[in-house]
C-alpha cells in the first residue's frame, strides 16, 4: 500500500505541477501559477526517493502510473474522456507496472 500511495502522490505532483506551468505558458495564467507549479515539480523529484527499490525499476513502473494518471487528469479537469484505445494502452501499461515493480524476487 505504501508503494501505491507513493505512485499516486509522484503522479499527483508530476502531472499538477506541469499543469500549472502548461496552464501558465500555454493558457496566458498568471507568473505565480509557473512558480507554484515549479515548486510542486521539485517536490516531485523527491517523492521518488521515498520507494523501496532501485532507481530503474522506480521510475520504470512510475511511467505506467504517469500514463494512466494523465488521461485521468485529462479527462478530470479538461473534460477530455479517454477513447477505448487509450483505455485499453492504459491497461496494458497498469498490467507492466505490476509486473515490473510488484513481481517477488529474491
Amino acid at each position: 500500500m505504501r508503494s501505491i500511495a507513493l505512485f499516486i502522490a509522484a503522479g499527483l505532483a508530476e502531472i499538477g505541477g506541469g499543469y500549472l506551468v502548461w496552464r501558465w505558458l500555454r493558457e496566458g495564467g498568471p507568473w505565480w501559477t509557473g512558480v507554484i507549479g515549479a515548486a510542486i515539480l521539485v517536490g516531485y523529484g523527491v517523492i521518488p526517493t521515498l520507494q523501496h527499490s532501485n532507481f530503474g525499476r522506480v521510475y520504470a513502473a512510475y511511467g505506467g502510473v504517469f500514463v494512466v494518471m494523465s488521461l485521468l487528469w485529462g479527462w478530470g479537469l479538461d473534460g477530455h474522456a479517454p477513447d477505448r484505445f487509450e483505455w485499453i494502452g492504459a491497461g496494458i501499461v497498469a498490467v507492466g507496472v505490476g509486473v515490473n515493480f510488484f513481481a517477488p524476487r529474491h
